[in-house]
C-alpha cells in the first residue's frame, strides 16, 4: 500500500483509450487524409526516435511519478487526492471509492495506484481522518476494500494545504478540469511524512521526521539560528543517527527495536524498526533460529495496539547475549540508507534535509506574506466601495441621475457627482465602481446609518493597519503561525523514537555455539562433523579456528565441517582476533642447532588460511611444550635432559614467568642447548599483564575495555561487580562485556568491595515512614537480586553509598516550602546490621537526599599468595 515503487501502471500513459491524451480518433481521419499522411512519412533511424522517447519517458518519470516536489512535498497523485477530497469536503465522512473515482477525473492511470497512494497518505496520520479498516503499519496488515472504508480531510490539513487564491492552475490531462500546480503548502510536510520512490537513473528516500520538532525547527530558523533535524519514526524504536549526513546520499542510520528482559527466559519486543513489520521481523528471527544463529524455544506475537513479540529462551542461553545476537543476525536492527531528493524549478535536486526545511521554512513565509497581500487589496477594495457609497448616499448624487436618459448619461452623471470627493479616496474610481453604486437599492439608502457607516469604515481601517504591520513584520508573524501549530496540532506528537549511539557487536561473541569441534590428531583434519574424533570445545559456525602443529607450523581458519590442516596436531580451538590476552607458553628445539628455546607470544591478528611458523623454520623443528593461557598466566615446568647429556644437572625447573610477552615471529630465549627427553608441567602461575580494566558506559549500559565511560577499576578473575538498583535491590555479577545493564534502573555500578557496608535511606510506604541501615553483602550467588528495603511494595530507596564517612545533606520537613536542610553522616549514627533488617527510624517526610561530601573506599580485602588461575591447557612432547 505504500508509494515506494510507485507501480501506477506506468505504461497506461502509452494507451491512449484509457488515458485520452495519446489516443487517436479513426474517425479523425478519411481515406484521402490517410494518402497524404502516408505521403510525407520520413525515413528516420531507430536509434534516434529511441534516444528521444527515453528522455522523454525518463523525465516524465522524475517530475510526474516517482519524485516529490519541494513545494509542496507531495507527488502528483498525492497531490490529485487531496485536490478531489478538498473538493468533496463537507465535514463528513466519504467513501474511498468515491473518491478514488473523483481523483481520476485528475489522474491519468489506473485506480488501484491512486487507492494505494491513499492508504499510504492515511496511514501516516497527519492530513487525512480515516474511518474502517485501513490496515496497520506494525502488523503489515492491508487495508480493507475502498467500498468499506472511510476518509476525510483533517483541519490541519485545511488549515494548511488550500488556499485557492493563493494556489496557481493548470489544466488536468484531458483539458476537461483545473488542477493545482503546486498546493499551497505552509508546512514542511515532505519532511514530516517522509517519502521514497525509484525513477528512472535516480531515486528519493526522505525519513520521517518529528511534528514538533519541525515547527520548532522552523522557527529557529526564522531567529536565525542552526538546526539539526533528526528523523522520527512512527513505529518507535531507538536510532544511532551519528552518520545521518542530513539525509544525504553516503549517510546511514541503524534503527534497533526495543527489547526489554521479562525474565531469565523471555524477551519482549516493545517496539519495532522503521520499515519492518511484526511478521517480517518474527520471519527473521526464527530464520536465524533455524540457522544456528540465536537459540530460542518459540516466538508468540501478541501485538494488539501496541507491539509485543515474545521470545522464549531455550534453557541455559544468557538472555543479553541473545538480546545482542537479536540485533546482529535478524532485522531486530536496520540499517537504512537516505537519500533526499526533491522536485524544485522543475529538476531533480539533492539536498540535505536541514537545507529542505530551510526553503520549505521560507515558502511558507512567502506564502503567508502573499495571502496578507491578499486581504490587505481586499480590506483596500472593501474600504474603497464603503466610502464610496457614504459619499454616494450622504450627498444625494444618485438625485443627479433622474433626468439622464441613457446609461452613458447616468455614468457621466455619477462621475461628475463625486469629482469633489476623489481626492478623499485610495485609489482611481473606476466604471466598475459607478456601476455598483447603480446597483444600491432604494431601501437600503432610505435606511442609511452613517454612524454605523464610519464605525466600519475604522473597523476595515484597524484590520488594514494590523495588516500592515504583519507584512512588514513577516518573520515575527510567521513564527507566530508556527508557534500556533505547534501549540494546535502538537499535542500527541511527542518523539517516538529513542536517540541513541549503538556499538558495533562482534558477530562471534553473540553467536550461539551451536557447533561442536572435533579434532583427528594423527591424520590433520579438523571440524564439526568429525564427531567420531576427539571434543575440543563448542563453537558456532562462523568461529575461526587456530591450529598448531607439532612442526611449528600454525593457521587460523573458518570452522567448517571437515577440513585438512596437516598431520600431528598439537593444539586446536577457536580463535579470537585481537585478543592480548590469550598468551602461548612454548618450547620448541631448533632443526638447525639442536638448541631448545622457550618464547611466550599472542596472537591478535592473523591472514586467514595463512601459514606462519611458531620456530625459526629451520628443518626439523618441532614443539616439545605448549599451553594456551587465556589471562596471560604464567606456568612452572619440569625440564628433563637426555641421561646421555653433558649437563651434570639433568633436571630443572623453569619459569615462564621470567620471560617477556614478545611478538609471534620472536626466536624465543634458550631454555638449553642439551637434548630434551621431556617437560612436565609443575604448577601454575598468576597472570603476568595484571588485572583488566573496566569501564561502565551508561549510554549503552555495558561494560567495556576502550576506555568509554566511568572507570571501574582494574578486574583480576575472580572479581565481580555490585549493582544497585533504584528499586532497593542489589545484584552481584561477573564482568562480562557481553552483559547489558538497564541503566535507566541503575542507581550505583561500581567493582565489588566484599568490606564495603552500604549506607541506604528508604521510606516505607506501609509504614510511612523513612529509615536508614548499614549492611555488608552478604549472598554471593551471582546474577540474582535481593531486596533489602523490605518485601512491601510500597518501599522506595531514597540514597544509597558504598563509601565511608559520606556527608549527606537532607531535605526533610512536613511541607516542601517549609523544608530544612542538614547534613548528617549515617556511619556515625548506627550501626553494620543484617542485610535483611529494616534499620532505625529517620523521619516522616524527605524531600531530597544527596551527597554532600563524597567520602573514601573501604580497604579492599588482601590478596591471596597465589592465585590459581583457570582455562590452562598443556601438551607435552617427548624427544
Amino acid at each position: 500500500m505504500s508509494d515506494e515503487l510507485d507501480n501506477e501502471e506506468e505504461f497506461d500513459d502509452l494507451e491512449g483509450e484509457e488515458t485520452g491524451d495519446e489516443g487517436f480518433d479513426n474517425d479523425d481521419f478519411d481515406g484521402e487524409e490517410e494518402g497524404a499522411q502516408n505521403e510525407r512519412i520520413i525515413d528516420t533511424p531507430l536509434s534516434d526516435m529511441y534516444k528521444t522517447w527515453f528522455l522523454d519517458y525518463a523525465s516524465y518519470v522524475i517530475l510526474e511519478r516517482a519524485v516529490p516536489a519541494g513545494n509542496d512535498g507531495l507527488k502528483p497523485v498525492q497531490r490529485r487526492i487531496l485536490h478531489s477530497m478538498r473538493e468533496m469536503e463537507d465535514g463528513r465522512f466519504h467513501k474511498v471509492a468515491n473518491i478514488i473515482g473523483q481523483t481520476m477525473q485528475y489522474h491519468p492511470h489506473g485506480d488501484a495506484a491512486i487507492g494505494d497512494a491513499l492508504v499510504n497518505l492515511g496511514q501516516k496520520d497527519l492530513l487525512i481522518d480515516t474511518q474502517g479498516n485501513w490496515g496497520d503499519v506494525l502488523t503489515g496488515d492491508s487495508a480493507a476494500a475502498p467500498r468499506y472504508i472511510e476518509a476525510r480531510l483533517t483541519k490541519f490539513a485545511l488549515e494548511v494545504a488550500f488556499n485557492p487564491k493563493t494556489t496557481a492552475w493548470q489544466r488536468s490531462y484531458d483539458g476537461r478540469k483545473n488542477e493545482p500546480v503546486f498546493l499551497p503548502m505552509k508546512f514542511p510536510l515532505l519532511l514530516a511524512q517522509g517519502a521514497e520512490g525509484i525513477a528512472v537513473g535516480l531515486s528519493t528516500k526522505i525519513l520521517p521526521h518529528n511534528f514538533r520538532e519541525l515547527c520548532k525547527a522552523s522557527i529557529d530558523i526564522l531567529k536565525d539560528k542552526k538546526v539539526n533535524l533528526l528523523p522520527d519514526f512512527q513505529t518507535g524504536g531507538m536510532m544511532d543517527a551519528s552518520n545521518y549526513n542530513e539525509g544525504k546520499r553516503g549517510g546511514k542510520v541503524r534503527v534497533r527495536a526495543k527489547i526489554e528482559q521479562f525474565d531469565k527466559t523471555t524477551l519482549l519486543i516493545k517496539e519495532i524498526p522503521f520499515g519492518t513489520t511484526t511478521s517480517s521481523l518474527i520471519d527473521s528471527i526464527i530464520k536465524a533460529n533455524d540457522n544456528g544463529k540465536i537459540k530460542i524455544k518459540k516466538v508468540v506475537d501478541n501485538t494488539s495496539k501496541d507491539v509485543e513479540i515474545e521470545i522464549s529462551l531455550a534453557k541455559g542461553v544468557s538472555p543479553d547475549v541473545t538480546i545482542d545476537a537479536l540485533y546482529k543476525f535478524t532485522d531486530c536492527e536496520v540499517s537504512i540508507s537516505p537519500n533526499c531528493c526533491v522536485i524544485i524549478d522543475d529538476k531533480p535536486r539533492f539536498m540535505g534535509v536541514n537545507e529542505l526545511l530551510n526553503h520549505c521554512t521560507f515558502l511558507t513565509r512567502d506564502l503567508l506574506k502573499l495571502e496578507l497581500e491578499i486581504k490587505l487589496r481586499e480590506l483596500e477594495d472593501k474600504w474603497h466601495m464603503s466610502s464610496l457609497e457614504k459619499i454616494f448616499i450622504e450627498n444625494r448624487i444618485y438625485r443627479d441621475i433622474e433626468e439622464e436618459e441613457t446609461w452613458e448619461g447616468v455614468i457621466h452623471a455619477i462621475d461628475k457627482g463625486l469629482q469633489p470627493f476623489k481626492k478623499l479616496l485610495m485609489r482611481k474610481v473606476t466604471e466598475e465602481d459607478i456601476v455598483k453604486l447603480t446597483e444600491i437599492r432604494i431601501k437600503r439608502i432610505s435606511k442609511f446609518d452613517s454612524f454605523k457607516a464610519d464605525e466600519y469604515i475604522k473597523g476595515l481601517e484597524g484590520e488594514m493597519e494590523d495588516t500592515l504591520y504583519d507584512i512588514s513584520h513577516i518573520n515575527d508573524f510567521t513564527i507566530a503561525y508556527y508557534q500556533n501549530l505547534l501549540d494546535k496540532y502538537g499535542k500527541g506528537k511527542e518523539r517516538k523514537t529513542i536517540l541513541k549511539e549503538f556499538d558495533n557487536i562482534d558477530a562471534t561473541l553473540v553467536a550461539v555455539a551451536n557447533e561442536k569441534l572435533y579434532v583427528d590428531r594423527k591424520e590433520g583434519f579438523v571440524g564439526y562433523g568429525l564427531k567420531k574424533d576427539e571434543y575440543i570445545c563448542d563453537c558456532s559456525d562462523i568461529d575461526d579456528i587456530i591450529v598448531i602443529l607439532k612442526s611449528g607450523k600454525y593457521m587460523v581458519t573458518k570452522v567448517s565441517e571437515k577440513a585438512f590442516v596437516g598431520k600431528e596436531i598439537l593444539y586446536a580451538n577457536v580463535w579470537k582476533r585481537n585478543d592480548d590476552r590469550m598468551v602461548y607458553n612454548v618450547v620448541y628445539v631448533d632443526g638447525k642447532t639442536g638448541i631448545a628455546r622457550a618464547k611466550r607470544f599472542s596472537i591478535t591478528s592473523i591472514t586467514r588460511d595463512r601459514e606462519y611458523d611458531i620456530t625459526r623454520g629451520e628443518r626439523g623443528s618441532k614443539i616439545l611444550y605448549l599451553s594456551a593461557n587465556p589471562n596471560a598466566e604464567s606456568e612452572i615446568i619440569q625440564v628433563a635432559l637426555t641421561p646421555g647429556s653433558k649437563a651434570r644437572k639433568k633436571v630443572f625447573d623453569f619459569n615462564f614467568g621470567e620471560i617477556d610477552i614478545r611478538g609471534r615471529s620472536s626466536q624465543g630465549n634458550i631454555l638449553t642447548k642439551q637434548p630434551i627427553k621431556k617437560i612436565f608441567f609443575k604448577e601454575k602461575g598468576a597472570s603476568t599483564i595484571g588485572g583488566r580494566d573496566i569501564w561502565y558506559d551508561s549510554i549503552l549500559g555495558k561494560i567495556n575495555t576502550e576506555e568509554r565511560g566511568e572507570y571501574l577499576g582494574n578486574f583480576q578473575t575472580d572479581d565481580r561487580i555490585l549493582v544497585i538498583y533504584k528499586n532497593g535491590e542489589y545484584e552481584l555479577t561477573q564482568f562480562d562485556v557481553a552483559k547489558i545493564f538497564q541503566s535507566e534502573q541503575v542507581y550505583l555500578l561500581e567493582k565489588y568491595n566484599p568490606n564495603a557496608v552500604i549506607s541506604t535511606i528508604y521510606y516505607d510506604g506501609d509504614l510511612k515512614t523513612y529509615y536508614y541501615k548499614r549492611f555488608q553483602i552478604e549472598t554471593l550467588t551471582l546474577d540474582k537480586r535481593f531486596g533489602f528495603i523490605g518485601e512491601s511494595g510500597t518501599a522506595n530507596m531514597v540514597y544509597a553509598t558504598t563509601k565511608k564517612g559520606t556527608v549527606i545533606e537532607i531535605k526533610e520537613g512536613r511541607l516542601r516550602k517549609e523544608a530544612v536542610t542538614r547534613s548528617v553522616v549515617l556511619d556515625e549514627m548506627i550501626d553494620v546490621k543484617g542485610w535483611k533488617s529494616r534499620g532505625n527510624k529517620f523521619s516522616e517526610r524527605v524531600f531530597d537526599a544527596k551527597t554532600k561530601t563524597d567520602g573514601e573506599e573501604f580497604d579492599p580485602p588482601k590478596p591471596s599468595a597465589s592465585v590459581q588461575p583457570d582455562g590452562q591447557t598443556g601438551l607435552f612432547s617427548e624427544e
